[in-house]
């Protein structure tokens, strides 16, 4: 099974929007660095529209953010692309006469939803804004080094 990665994608294109807000930003060049299709960054970006985080203006190619860093939360752009799924899922088909099978949904349900909750809430306290700021420190860090 594949695992998504809208949520980092998605991250990805609101920091590339900030970090090269003076440049001409089209899907094409978002999507040269998230090494994806721009289809795939005008799908995440009409995602992201819709959830009051960016700005468009059709027939341009100059998204923004609609919110300053430090009020976009990741909880948000998670709701954003990947809405209210689950993070973890409890196989529904097991075999009700194992002892394994026939209870390993009900005990796990509940230790799947504290992490869920400790992931949102940990996601809520995360700005786009420790973000971008932790990227431009890993930049710095390699200009250093070269």
């Amino acid at each position: 099974m594949r695992v998504s990665t809208r949520f980092s994608d998605a991250i990805h294109l609101l920091a590339f929007l900030k970090i090269y807000d003076q440049q001409h930003l089209t899907s094409d060049l978002i999507a040269s660095s998230i090494e994806t299709s721009p289809v795939v960054v005008r799908r995440l970006m009409g995602k992201l529209r819709q959830a009051g985080l960016i700005k468009t203006v059709p027939g341009s190619a100059q998204p923004t953010l609609a919110k300053p860093l430090d009020q976009i939360s990741l909880l948000a752009i998670f709701y954003a692309v990947e809405g209210d799924k689950p993070l973890f899922s409890v196989d529904p088909k097991t075999n009700p006469d194992c002892i394994v099978g026939g209870n390993i949904q009900t005990v796990l349900r509940q230790y799947y939803q504290d992490a869920q909750t400790a992931a949102e809430a940990r996601l809520a306290k995360t700005s786009l804004q420790d973000i971008v700021d932790n990227l431009l420190v890993e930049q710095a860090k390699k200009e250093a080094l070269s």
